[in-house]
């Protein structure tokens, strides 16, 4: 007996999902592209997502689309650096899509009246202040995964410290503030971070690896408007490094 159209279409998508070509947290082709690829109806399109749903690989977000799920053993978030595309969706939107439930524990929020520099793979990123400041714990499912410190330049972004705490600043800095942004310049190092140690903000009972995570977005007159370190847990996250990133990509999970 042959399957059913919507069953062969869905069979399709987890094979991708299996094979690795499609990644935790991507997005799943829509209802009207299934319909465009495949030549079928739209119920046979809505069929088949929800035949993806209901086998426990992907999640809808309404009004957003279809999303893959992490099944990856432990649940380690998988992340690629290089990618504009994923540091644009940002991590709350990332931890959403991928099925987890995120949170934000704001540490420190002030507003620095002078500048700040940091050396990133060799070479100084200067922010002019005032500069906001902004130290967070970063969740998922009531697990504290990322401690991130972010500054960003206030002449570049006025105001920007009224916007709540969970937006992706990236996608922020193009949509409402116009700017270009012509560089993302990240590098990552690794350490083990002991319990008694003053950076512990992640309740560690035992000595635990970290990635550490250097980064600056210049955007177009070589102005700098945002410097981060962030440290991510070693036993919940691996990296991935695209060599030669397109600042138009759609693949990809860095996430600001």
């Amino acid at each position: 007996m042959m399957k059913p159209k919507f069953i062969t279409i869905s069979e399709t998508i987890i094979e991708k999902i299996k094979s690795g070509e499609l990644q935790p947290g991507d997005q799943i082709p829509s209802e009207n592209e299934l319909i465009k690829h495949y030549q079928v109806s739209n119920t046979t399109a809505r069929k088949s997502l929800l035949d993806i749903e209901s086998r426990g690989w992907a999640k809808r977000i309404k009004g957003k689309g279809t999303y893959v799920l992490n099944r990856t053993r432990d649940h380690h978030l998988i992340r690629t650096l290089g990618s504009i595309y994923a540091t644009r969706r940002g991590f709350h939107e990332s931890l959403l899509a991928e099925g987890f439930q995120p949170k934000n524990l704001v540490l420190e929020k002030t507003i620095l009246p002078d500048g700040i520099s940091s050396e990133i793979g060799g070479k100084h990123f200067i922010i002019d202040g005032p500069v906001l400041k902004l130290h967070q714990l970063r969740y998922a499912d009531e697990e504290i995964i990322k401690d991130e410190l972010k500054y960003i330049s206030l002449k570049l972004c006025p105001n920007i410290n009224r916007m709540p705490t969970e937006i992706s600043y990236f996608k922020v800095y193009e949509s409402s503030y116009h700017l270009k942004i012509e560089e993302v310049k990240q590098t990552l190092s690794a350490d083990i971070l002991q319990p008694d140690s003053a950076e512990n903000n992640f309740e560690l009972k035992k000595a635990t690896p970290m990635f550490i995570l250097d980064s600056a977005v210049v955007c177009t007159g070589n102005k700098v408007v945002e410097i981060e370190r962030s440290y991510y847990r070693g036993d919940k996250y691996k990296f991935a490094i695209i060599a030669n990133p397109d600042y138009n990509d759609t693949n990809g999970q860095s996430e600001s």
